[in-house]
């Protein structure tokens, strides 16, 4: 086996009538074999140090922006719909942490809790990702759309996790106590269901694994954009540009609706490609906005690059 096959779920090895997993979590050197395409600064656990800033305004991209973006880069399964939604008019932004959820068999559960056990990990196993949780985190799991006995949190693991990471979950499963969920202030949670039954017959596949989640496939250190429409699980390298080209989609948009209300141009003059005279007002338009979504040496140099 080559050493960039190891980044695999988990390594087994034969050990008496059992499989033993060689480890709970990718290592930050099989994570950053993962997302090889960042050239960023990362964690100390491997995933990718996105900019606090520049998912500040993620926040006011739409889920249609972020996803024609991803689509035109050739990654086609980066969404999934149909949520139910803790605090639904609230919009959640932040990085991964992922956690695979399997159904049970006792010889691998034996084998995940003695490696966690020789870790130091201490708890049941769906605490463990909230363990490694830190600020700005969203704790995305795969349960596999369990519902009854498939409950990965309560409100005790709740509070747990709001306190660590100041955000919420992402879980293709259910939750518990719904109601004691929503009185965490801040806390919010987009799940496939709930219910008032506790975890049985599951157990932990691994930590900061690559996941499924419903349609789309979710790396550790992928930033989440969850609105109520649905969630855009979006590469790290992408973030900026991703950020960067729905705001200027946002002004040209702008421009074009005030234009068009002023009757100055057609609708055939804005819908495609501008002239040169439309391009020369437009810059000046842009002299006169007192709050753009960025910089302006950020917005002349994203102009300088591209033929817009």
């Amino acid at each position: 086996m080559t050493p960039h096959w190891k980044f695999l779920l988990v390594v087994f090895s034969m050990t008496g009538n059992y499989l033993q997993a060689q480890q709970v979590t990718l290592s930050p050197d099989q994570i950053k074999t993962l997302t090889a395409d960042w050239k960023g600064d990362r964690f100390s656990d491997g995933r990718p140090k996105t900019s606090d800033r520049m998912l500040a305004r993620l926040r006011n991209v739409s889920l249609e922006e972020a996803w024609g973006y991803l689509r035109n880069k050739g990654y086609q399964n980066q969404f999934e719909g149909e949520w139910m939604v803790i605090r639904p008019d609230s919009v959640m932004v932040g990085r991964a942490v992922t956690a695979q959820y399997w159904p049970m068999r006792p010889d691998y559960d034996k084998s995940i809790k003695e490696k966690g056990k020789s870790e130091g990990r201490i708890g049941p196993t769906n605490s463990w990702p909230i363990d490694v949780l830190r600020d700005g985190d969203i704790y995305v799991a795969d349960s596999y759309g369990k519902m009854a006995d498939g409950t990965l949190i309560g409100d005790n693991l709740g509070n747990a996790i709001f306190a660590k990471s100041h955000k919420g979950v992402v879980f293709y499963g259910s939750v518990r106590d719904i109601e004691g969920l929503e009185e965490i202030n801040g806390f919010n949670g987009w799940i496939k269901g709930y219910d008032p039954s506790y975890i049985q017959q599951m157990m932990l596949g691994g930590i900061n694994v690559p996941v499924r989640i419903g349609r789309a496939i979710v790396m550790p250190g992928d930033v989440i954009l969850a609105k109520k429409g649905g969630i855009v699980f979006i590469p790290a390298q992408f973030l900026d540009d991703l950020v960067q080209n729905a705001e200027f989609i946002e002004l040209r948009d702008a421009f074009g609706h005030q234009r068009l209300r002023e009757g100055k141009y057609t609708p055939g003059q804005i819908d495609q490609q501008w002239t040169d005279e439309i391009k020369k007002d437009f810059l000046q338009w842009l002299d006169t906005q007192k709050n753009l979504p960025m910089t302006r040496k950020e917005l002349d140099d994203y102009m300088k690059e591209r033929n817009w």
